[in-house]
């Protein structure tokens, strides 16, 4: 293990690795870069970062959270869902333009809207905005999503602001403390390569699930393919999420069938959502529960067409590097590389061969579900057990005791 650089050192090198690696940034993009104004110090090492590797130029969308709370809270009914314009308007050029996209996670006041009425938070999404950037992330641009540890995020892990903490647990999950990140993430996408590439041989007609709470059964579009988080956009390869421990697809979502329950709470629309059950019946939620951000949920679920229907499922054993610092991170970019997970809305296009080309009609009809949201939640645990169960109906297992037990070769 290298040894642990000093502070300014370590964020340009988490800088550095966000746009080397995560984004690969190529010379003469323009950066599109969304974050919390708690954020500032990792968009500034980020941007310093990016015109060193010849960006033509950075621009940084900052968000207040106090702000769009006081929008939630007294805002007419009818405009809690607006989107202006040229939100969407920049997303749209930036994704002409061939441009690159990083957003930054690490939610200082994650319960921040929890006193406000649920239905008020759950509808006040900018939907126009969300569409755009699932169509600038599928396919049109290098992107990926990184964190920046501060106080408010580390007194909701730790219960105290202990910010070096949570910097060294993130340093670890995103191999920043490795002698040679760049070659630790090589390596580690390699092997993430090849547990997709396992999966893809066998040609599992569904997933069974079976653990304290779940007896959930997704079924498995015929043409799609298993992928790890090694993407391919106008030619350029990228990391989507830092940290990835994920291998994940496209599922049919005309076939879920079953309960499942959260293992890991889901920071959601400023809220947390604990204790979360879904029952899904024809492939659609038919019910939600949960102890806490239940009406969010619902409400969220509720979106659309296609927000009560899975867009992703998503395989983590129990050895990654994130699930091994034993913390729970009340963040979904880590927590989802914590444990296996299943997503609502807008499928992952390049899972399914052909979709892209496709109207989302016509997607619609294949079972690629369409929808403004994707929300992960998270459902794996050591006392998940995990199948795959072939056309003829013969059940392999994938997932005991969180090992992984599938082989790539039969």
């Amino acid at each position: 293990m290298a040894a642990v650089p000093g502070a300014d050192q370590r964020l340009e090198l988490y800088a550095r690795l966000t746009v080397q690696v995560g984004l690969n940034l190529q010379a003469e993009q323009t950066l599109g870069i969304n974050a919390l104004i708690e954020h500032a110090p990792l968009v500034r090492a980020i941007a310093r970062q990016a015109y060193e590797a010849g960006a033509r130029y950075v621009d940084v969308l900052y968000t207040d959270q106090h702000v769009r709370r006081a929008h939630i809270a007294q805002a007419a009914d009818d405009q809690l869902g607006y989107s202006p314009p040229w939100l969407v308007t920049r997303l749209r050029e930036l994704g002409e333009a061939g441009g690159a996209l990083v957003a930054i996670t690490g939610n200082p006041e994650p319960e921040l809207y929890a006193d406000l009425d649920g239905g008020r938070v759950g509808k006040a999404r900018m939907r126009e905005v969300a569409e755009e950037s699932l169509k600038l992330t599928d396919g049109l641009c290098n992107w990926t999503i990184v964190a920046y540890p501060n106080e408010g995020w580390a007194r909701t892990v730790f219960g105290e602001p202990d910010v070096e903490r949570l910097w060294q647990a993130v340093a670890t999950a995103v191999r920043l403390d490795e002698p040679d990140p760049v070659a630790a993430w090589r390596d580690h996408i390699a092997r993430l390569v090849l547990r997709a590439h396992a999966l893809n041989e066998r040609r599992f007609d569904h997933l069974r699930y079976r653990g304290p709470g779940t007896d959930l059964t997704i079924g498995l579009h015929p043409d799609s393919e298993w992928l790890a988080a090694d993407d391919e956009s106008r030619g350029i390869r990228h990391i989507a999420n830092m940290p990835t421990e994920e291998v994940f697809t496209t599922p049919d979502a005309r076939r879920v069938e079953g309960t499942v329950r959260s293992t890991l709470p889901l920071q959601i629309q400023g809220n947390i959502v604990r204790g979360l059950e879904v029952r899904f019946a024809g492939g659609r939620v038919a019910e939600i529960r949960a102890e806490s951000g239940e009406e969010v949920m619902r409400t969220h679920a509720a979106t659309d067409d296609g927000a009560g229907r899975l867009g992703e499922v998503a395989l983590v054993d129990g050895h990654s590097r994130v699930g091994q610092t034993g913390l729970v991170f009340y963040d979904t970019l880590f927590d989802e590389n914590a444990s296996s997970h299943i997503a609502l809305g807008a499928s992952i296009v390049q899972a399914v061969r052909g979709a892209s080309e496709q109207t989302a009609e016509e997607r619609h009809e294949r079972g690629v579900n369409h929808s403004s949201i994707h929300t992960d939640f998270m459902i794996g645990s050591n006392e998940l057990e995990i199948d795959g169960v072939t056309p003829d109906g013969d059940a392999v297992p994938i997932m005991r005791n969180g090992d992984w037990l599938l082989s790539s070769e039969r």
